[in-house]
């Protein structure tokens, strides 16, 4: 496989439940030594960058915070662009640092956008209501990312995108999404490594965040059979990877 470049995914592929994958470190060690360009972008919406980067650091992983891609960038880039920013957010966790410095949370009077995140157990009736309430008054939906599901650390559990899609179907409004597998959202990282899509191979464990996602961007997708995978999502589904491997520890064998 001819790259020069790789977008890694981060839960699932280098750590699952906060202990690093077998192999992972040295895969990363290996990248380094071959001196490939490299960068982590991860749908993960319960922690800020900073957070994740510290977390990477005590698992043994030298990866600068700048390295690090999430939805969170890729919203407050949106609304620079577009001058609106009051927003009223729907996560859990500290990534609600991420935005401390890019507008006002509204509390109050008119929101431009409702942020939505994997809010664990923050999400309820009362929060998706108030959430339902402010895109009803004309907020626009931003979900961070819309992914099905992901791998807890006590077994497979729902994300963003069920809660996402009845926001959606409850007010008539389409999501504009962040994450993977938004196109934007992978041109970011892109552009940071100075490369072009051709050149770049994305490594996840999602078919269709990861690997549909990259494939759409112009990139090549190689799945690993850890994290949320799953060998019967992978059989009926349409969505081809360029490579599969067991786990990033064999990414070695075929870049």
């Amino acid at each position: 496989m001819q790259v020069k470049g790789l977008l890694i995914d981060l839960d699932g592929v280098l750590y699952v439940g906060g202990q690093p994958l077998k192999g992972a470190r040295e895969a990363i060690a290996y990248l380094t030594n071959k001196k490939y360009t490299f960068r982590f972008i991860s749908n993960t919406t319960r922690k800020c960058r900073k957070t994740i980067s510290d977390q990477l650091t005590a698992m043994g992983f030298a990866i600068p915070e700048e390295y690090i891609f999430t939805p969170p960038q890729a919203a407050i880039t949106y609304m620079k662009k577009t001058g609106k920013n009051h927003f009223h957010l729907l996560t859990t966790g500290d990534v609600d640092r991420d935005f401390a410095d890019s507008g006002s949370r509204s509390i109050s009077g008119k929101t431009d956008y409702v942020i939505i995140g994997d809010a664990g157990d923050a999400i309820t009736y009362d929060s998706l209501n108030s959430a339902f309430r402010h895109l009803m008054d004309g907020a626009e939906l931003i979900a961070l990312e819309k992914d099905r599901y992901w791998m807890a650390h006590d077994g497979i559990s729902l994300s963003a995108g069920p809660f996402v899609s009845a926001l959606e179907f409850a007010t008539g409004k389409q999501a504009i999404v962040m994450g993977k597998p938004s196109k934007s959202f992978f041109e970011l990282a892109l552009q940071d490594m100075n490369l072009h899509p051709y050149q770049v191979a994305m490594v996840g464990d999602d078919i269709y965040s990861d690997i549909a996602g990259a494939h759409s961007a112009g990139m090549t997708g190689i799945l690993v059979r850890t994290g949320k995978f799953r060998e019967d999502i992978l059989q009926n589904s349409p969505i081809r990877p360029d490579a599969i491997i067991d786990s990033i520890a064999n990414l070695k064998e075929i870049v």
